[in-house]
């Protein structure tokens, strides 16, 4: 496992050639994302996935006061985890590319590539992110409001919503959020699309994901403000539009992945 984690099945570090683009390349890569969810509907498996997502928030809502301050970092953290949940969606997307079948029984796969060492080793570096920033929330909520036990849900937004602590508690979350977003973002853009297409080991799709944000600054931020924004959008209502927006920014994704990293000179661009 050690191998293909460092160093990939060469057992030589690679290094992907980067390329620039545009804000085109990105509207076509969701274009393209659109295209592959059309061919290839998978709201339903999804809209499956949501309400016990949901289900599990009502539950912690409903069973204590004093787990309030959790729920916005634990919702606003699922786009952290969010490229480990796309993986099957890379995956149809890339048969679709190579006119495989591209069954939705196929995004189970995934288990069998030869980079899923890298894989899991990646995704444990993203769950520790995540569990990085509950802890860091909750830090924030601490210094900010004291150990002392919330009384009512009312109380914990009015007293977020309409105080100067409760201003600084959004400012100085909000800001640790979008630092932890910006490393996710850095570090994942094409990792995961990456190793299901090429297994060249995990650090080397880390690094690869890096190379190309620094390569395209603006477009890969302007990506990661368009997942954003998608995110908020498909949480109305009660997290059922993530059923379509999760899908879509999965498959378009794997489109940016082809328009950041070349090809191998065998294979289609």
């Amino acid at each position: 496992m050690a191998f293909h984690i460092m160093a990939g099945a060469s057992g030589e570090f690679v290094r992907p050639e980067v390329r620039k683009i545009t804000v085109a390349d990105l509207m076509d890569a969701l274009r393209l994302g659109l295209d592959d969810f059309a061919e290839k509907p998978s709201h339903y498996v999804f809209l499956c996935l949501m309400y016990p997502i949901t289900g599990v928030f009502l539950i912690m809502w409903s069973s204590g006061a004093n787990l309030l301050p959790l729920i916005y970092p634990l919702i606003s953290g699922f786009a952290l985890v969010g490229p480990i949940a796309a993986l099957g969606l890379y995956e149809i997307s890339r048969r679709r590319e190579q006119q495989l079948d591209s069954a939705w029984h196929h995004a189970l796969e995934v288990r069998h590539s030869p980079a899923l060492p890298s894989i899991i080793a990646v995704g444990f570096m993203l769950f520790a992110l995540f569990i990085a920033w509950l802890v860091v929330a909750q830090r924030i909520y601490t210094v900010t409001f004291g150990e002392a036990g919330l009384t009512s849900v009312f109380t914990f937004l009015s007293d977020v919503l309409t105080t100067p602590r409760g201003a600084s508690l959004m400012l100085w979350g909000n800001l640790a959020g979008f630092a932890f977003a910006i490393i996710v973002l850095a570090t994942t853009v094409v990792t995961f699309p990456l190793l299901l297409d090429r297994d060249v080991g995990a650090i080397a799709a880390v690094n690869a994901s890096i190379r190309a944000t620094l390569a395209n600054p603006g477009p890969v931020a302007l990506w990661g403000l368009i997942v954003a924004a998608l995110l908020v959008v498909g949480t109305i209502p009660i997290f059922v539009g993530l059923a379509v927006v999760m899908p879509i920014l999965g498959h378009s994704t794997w489109h940016l992945y082809r328009k950041l990293i070349a090809a191998y000179p065998n294979r289609m661009p």
